[in-house]
């Protein structure tokens, strides 16, 4: 059986400020999303939160003019957020309950070259039990599975699953799996919450696999805040409360008796990173593939990008028991487009450029006995 966990940078939308050459070009453009959303949300608008409504939206030209922009679009269902008086934009609402919407990040299409090329990286995995990261949702990851793989000459999976997460920018976890390995069940904790609020970004999605011979496989599939915006301290904040939770997950599902646990995914952090302490610091009796002892791996130890020791981000955890079944560990890394020339390190002959990777995130697996 093989596991693996990909991060596929969604398969056939995403939004255009997430899509940048270099992620702080779009950074600012997810602050002001963030922001904006904040700011409607309250109850009641002050003057200072119109002021600043404002100030973000004339930042985006064409956002109060026409309700769109490169990065941001203004949804409006009931009533309107904003009017012109005397040639100035005013907020034209005192209150959240006086008008209907919300702001949106503005997608593109991905190259389709790329996508193909997600699907070949896929196919060359050559996983029983794929776990993804950043799938648009389940309809796209649905198509992607009946259409772009047989496109590649991958055989499409039996399974598809996956629950809309606390993101509204379409980057979900989903799982695709071959017809031995069925879904028994799901469980959501999209609405687990701490002293300080929700916890988890998108979600940490459970299934549970049933095994040949009684045994049954636990799969957390992860994507913990990111590092795209936001302050540091903050975001790593949200990680280590997110982590936490996990380790309490991981905990009690060993308390019920299970002992194949997997947590997998796109979890942010390095390893020796305080966020991720709960998961994969000393007196943890997780093991991450990369350090397991059957892994060979390419000699660059990150998983993101060009694949240096700081990018490090995506993970295989594994229990105990679980990492005693490993016969196997690798990576993926040739639908990634290393360095500014692409000759870091091999690539599909597919990628061509930049534009037509399968996404920066190298792939992980995983085989077990």
């Amino acid at each position: 059986m093989r596991i693996a966990a990909y991060n596929v940078e969604n398969m056939f939308e995403r939004p255009v400020a997430m899509n940048m050459p270099e992620m702080e070009e779009g950074r600012p453009a997810l602050e002001d999303h963030a922001e904006l959303n904040n700011l409607i949300a309250k109850e009641n608008y002050s003057a200072s939160d119109k002021t600043r409504m404002l100030e973000i939206m004339g930042n985006h030209p064409g956002l109060l003019q026409n309700r769109v922009s490169k990065f941001l679009r203004l949804r409006e269902y009931r009533n309107k957020l904003t009017k012109k008086s005397g040639g100035e934009f005013q907020i034209a609402v005192d209150r959240r309950d006086e008008w209907v919407g919300w702001f949106e990040l503005v997608e593109e299409a991905i190259n389709a070259t790329a996508i193909d090329n997600t699907g070949r990286i896929v196919r060359e995995i050559g996983a029983d039990i794929l776990c993804i990261v950043e799938a648009d949702d389940r309809t796209a990851l649905k198509h992607f599975n009946e259409v772009v793989l047989p496109r590649v000459n991958a055989a499409p999976y039996e399974h598809v699953m996956l629950i809309d997460g606390n993101d509204d920018r379409g980057i979900d976890v989903g799982i695709l799996t071959r017809r031995d390995f069925p879904i028994q069940s799901i469980i959501s904790h999209v609405h687990d919450v701490d002293g300080t609020g929700t916890i988890f970004s998108r979600d940490c999605a459970e299934y549970l696999v049933p095994l040949s011979g009684g045994d049954h496989l636990v799969l957390m599939v992860n994507h913990f805040k990111s590092k795209g915006f936001g302050s540091q301290a903050s975001s790593n904040a949200k990680r280590k409360r997110q982590s936490t939770r996990v380790r309490a997950i991981y905990d009690q599902r060993l308390a019920e008796g299970h002992k194949l646990i997997a947590v997998l995914g796109d979890l942010n952090d390095v390893p020796n990173s305080d966020p991720l302490n709960p998961l994969v610091g000393n007196g943890s009796n997780l093991t991450d593939i990369m350090v397991h002892a059957k892994f060979v791996g390419d000699d660059r130890p990150g998983t993101h990008g060009n694949g240096t020791q700081s990018s490090k981000i995506d993970y295989i955890l594994m229990s105990p028991d679980l990492a005693d079944r490993v016969t196997a560990g690798g990576i993926e890394r040739r639908g990634v487009f290393g360095g500014v020339n692409g000759t870091l390190f091999p690539h599909l002959p597919e990628i061509v450029t930049r534009v037509d990777s399968a996404s920066d995130h190298a792939g992980l697996f995983v085989d077990v006995a």
